[in-house]
């Protein structure tokens, strides 16, 4: 059995430690170790001793004889191990990377009435063994199909375990789980030394392979049950739940009961999920386009469905669908999977709007095993409550631009203000407190300040909300778009961003606020019961300013409502033009130009073909379109937007700076494979300052800086190899002379070259996103527009490719100056 088990380590994804032959702990004694206390001691010390009476190989007669029945004990283990011992494998399931339509469901594949976690441990080490997006796809299909067709209660819970979360991202549930508890709970479970774990750590650098390999040495004498998917999931939420005085004990003592009842992959899996790191290439798209599809496959039967229904298909047209071809090259013409082909593309536009307008995977689990997919628009609406997620602007380079885009169309030019973006729901209440709740870019609630994350915090705009309530009669719900920006309390006159950050961020009560504040209004998505999403931005405009018109309270210090700035492109190019130079010379960081009413724009092909597409001014929740272009000043004739980047990783400085982190290692985000992808260097910009912040925020061969790469993200450095890998935790604005083919990145490659990357040319770093998380970085596709762009415009890059720079003890300035005249 320990060599099945040491086999099993061995094939699976991660690479196996060589160890010397394992002892055999009896981890049954573990649960009963607490009531064990030696007379005269402490229970902490009682449990001390008999922990070294279970794990040490010979036990004293002194210890052993201390504690009532515990040698006879492990001397049964010992001697019963061969026969009675539970054998650490999962059990066997069918393929799951293979094509949905052969996949078989004719039987239950496991034998509990419940879901056991085994199967979705089998399901997230298929996918960790692939890169397709193809096998991701059918893998997620079919672990899903499986679920809804033999338990489709522990669909909810599966979701979310796939998704690596516990809750909607608007929800103050957070497991709260520190390396410290999940390490004391692996060493207590194992009986391995914190030194044996640590190397391990240092030789794997994933927390569920050390687990793995930790675990595959115990036994236990009492068959355990099974883990369920629930089971895990619920627990996970018993642990995010723990608070107060022992909650570390606590969740120590869930983790550590998962942990013996874990069997073979489960038990990397299991902690990779408690570490957030799954380690697999399942993106929220991946799953909602995965989970249509599983119900046009294998809808709920408790669902009375038409023979003509548009989102499911019969068994009888399943049976027509002709096997795929071994060679990609020997495609046959397959009307039956074109039809389901299009039934999966209607079910999947269906799922992700679903999720766009109501991002909550408790919701939308029951309302599709309840309604299926056409009761999901009924099922699931725009709910004052819930947060949606925000329309994204696209970068603009120039008025040029603008003008070369839109052409004749109508559009509003705004000031884009530099502050914090927030979406504000409100409804009134005919008795008690309205319902007000402020959410940021990020869909985190901003208006209960449980959650652990360093949010700011708003209550003076719930209470300027409050007021409107109060003194629009006309108002009874909405749902508006703004920015809340600092303000003078004198003159309302703009402050900077650093200074709105500076605000209290937890506990914070009205009397407490030092920095004013007003709310700059520009979009309406909601209101008394409407929902204006499918509306042009002319009509939601008009009722935003006439529904919703500035408000101003008394109190010179209170939060206070304005629409934001703006100028229409019917006063002619030179007024627009005008406007732009009052944002360059204003404390915003520019404009965005808004198409007013749908129409059309022309649109270039890579093959140089142009054609009409159209353009419509709807609100589009999750997508950057070119409706919305941001035209910020900075380096406006450089790049046309800035990349927010993400340091992970460093060189030692020369000269000067050989105290210091210098050059930084800069990525992006590569949402398909989940990974960060390193695309340049990064010397300029930075102060002495900041270089002595970095250091100690990033200290070498600590947790957030080693020799191995560390954290919650997978990295891929091409040929940018840095000496010491920072923990990914910020993201980082960053502008550039343009961006340029590389020899030495691979960020996204495929893209622009089949065989370079691209890199930026002399970045240099602006500050830090506080508002930005790691997965709201820059991605390679937008790498790769911005160089599409670029050549375009006949703007080729040239010089040094970042990827030679060498950080030189020069002075700033000069850095400067080369950028400045590129």
């Amino acid at each position: 059995m320990e060599t099945s088990a040491k086999q099993t380590f061995q094939a699976g994804p991660s690479k196996a430690v060589p160890r010397q032959s394992p002892e055999v702990i009896d981890v049954d004694l573990l649960d009963d170790s607490a009531q064990y206390t030696e007379p005269g001691s402490s229970q902490h010390a009682g449990k001390s001793t008999f922990k070294l009476a279970a794990h040490s190989p010979e036990v004293s007669a002194t210890s052993a004889s201390s504690i009532p029945n515990a040698r006879d004990h492990i001397v049964a283990t010992r001697q019963s191990l061969a026969t009675t011992t539970e054998v650490s494998v999962n059990p066997q399931y069918p393929p799951l990377d293979v094509d949905p339509v052969a996949y078989p469901l004719d039987d239950c594949p496991w034998k509990t009435t419940s879901a056991p976690y085994s199967f979705l441990a089998h399901a997230l080490a298929t996918l960790s063994g692939t890169r397709s997006r193809i096998a991701i796809m059918n893998v997620l299909t079919n672990a899903l199909r499986t679920v809804i067709k033999f338990h489709p209660a522990s669909l909810r819970s599966t979701l979310y375990l796939l998704s690596n979360t516990l809750s909607p991202p608007y929800s103050t549930v957070e497991l709260g789980l520190g390396p410290s508890v999940l390490s004391k709970a692996i060493q207590d479970v194992s009986g391995l030394t914190a030194s044996t774990l640590r190397r391990l750590y240092n030789s794997t650098g994933d927390p569920g392979d050390v687990a793995f390999e930790a675990k595959s040495t115990v036994r236990t004498l009492i068959p355990h049950p099974p883990l369920l998917i629930t089971g895990v999931y619920d627990a996970m939420l018993k642990i995010a739940n723990s608070k107060g005085t022992g909650a570390a004990k606590s969740k120590q003592a869930v983790v550590q009961k998962l942990l013996v009842a874990a069997k073979g992959e489960e038990v990397r899996y299991l902690v990779r999920t408690l570490s957030q790191n799954l380690r697999v290439g399942a993106v929220r798209t991946s799953i909602l386009s995965a989970l249509a599809r599983a119900m046009v496959l294998t809808p709920p039967s408790t669902l009375e469905l038409s023979s003509d229904s548009p989102f499911y298909v019969s068994s009888d047209q399943l049976s027509g669908i002709k096997p795929i071809a071994a060679s990609p090259k020997k495609k046959s013409v397959d009307r039956a999977r074109d039809d389901l082909h299009e039934k999966f593309l209607c079910a999947e536009a269906m799922v992700k709007k679903a999720y766009v307008l109501h991002p909550n995977y408790d919701h939308i689990a029951d309302a599709l095993v309840e309604a299926g997919l056409g009761g999901l628009p009924e099922r699931l609406p725009l709910t004052v409550g819930v947060p949606l997620l925000p329309t994204l602007g696209s970068p603009a380079r120039s008025l040029e631009e603008v003008y070369g885009l839109l052409g004749s169309q109508a559009f509003t030019a705004e000031f884009k203000y530099d502050g914090q973006r927030a979406q504000i729901h409100a409804s009134r209440r005919s008795s008690g407190s309205n319902v007000v709740k402020i959410f940021s870019r990020h869909l985190e609630d901003m208006t209960d300040k449980a959650s652990l994350q360093p949010l700011l915090s708003y209550p003076d705009v719930v209470s300027l909300v409050d007021d409107m309530l109060s003194n629009y009669e006309r108002v009874d719900s909405f749902i508006l778009d703004a920015e809340i920006v600092a303000v003078d309390p004198a003159d309302g006159s703009l402050r900077s961003f650093q200074e709105l950050s500076n605000r209290a961020r937890r506990d914070v009560k009205l009397d407490d606020v030092k920095v004013t504040v007003s709310v700059f209004a520009f979009d309406l998505m909601y209101l008394n019961g409407d929902i204006l999403l499918e509306k042009p931005f002319r009509l939601r405009r008009t009722l935003l300013r006439t529904v919703l018109p500035s408000w101003t309270p008394e109190r010179m210090s209170a939060a206070r409502l304005h629409h934001v700035q703006s100028c229409e492109s019917s006063e002619g190019r030179e007024s627009v033009e005008q406007f732009w130079q009052e944002a360059v010379n204003s404390r915003s960081e520019g404009l965005m130009i808004k198409l007013l009413d749908s129409g059309e724009v022309n649109e270039n092909s890579r093959e140089g073909k142009s054609r009409r597409k159209p353009l419509p001014a709807t609100y589009e929740p999750d997508k950057r379109t070119a409706a919305w272009l941001k035209l910020k000043k900075d380096y406006v004739s450089g790049l046309g937007d800035s990349l927010d980047l993400v340091p992970i990783g460093a060189w030692h400085g020369n000269g000067r700076k050989a105290q210091w982190w210098s050059p930084i290692l800069l990525a992006v985000w590569d949402p398909h494979a989940g990974k960060l992808v390193a695309v340049c260097k990064c010397m300029s910009g930075f102060s002495d300052a900041f270089y002595k912040e970095l250091r100690e925020k990033y200290p070498e061969d600590s947790d957030t800086c080693s020799r191995q790469p560390q954290g919650l993200y997978d990295i891929l450095t091409g040929g940018l190899k840095p000496e010491v890998y920072f923990k990914p935790q910020e993201v980082w604005e960053i502008r550039g002379a343009d961006v340029t083919v590389s020899p030495v990145s691979v960020a996204a490659l495929g893209l622009v070259s089949a065989a370079r990357g691209l890199s930026l040319r002399f970045p240099r770093f602006i500050k830090v996103r506080e508002d930005k998380k790691i997965e709201n970085a820059s991605t390679p596709e937008f790498l790769a527009n911005v160089y599409h762009s670029q050549q375009g415009k006949g703007e080729h890059g040239g010089g040094v490719d970042d990827g030679d720079l060498v950080d030189v003890d020069v002075d700033e300035s000069e850095v400067e100056e080369q950028y400045e005249s590129d």
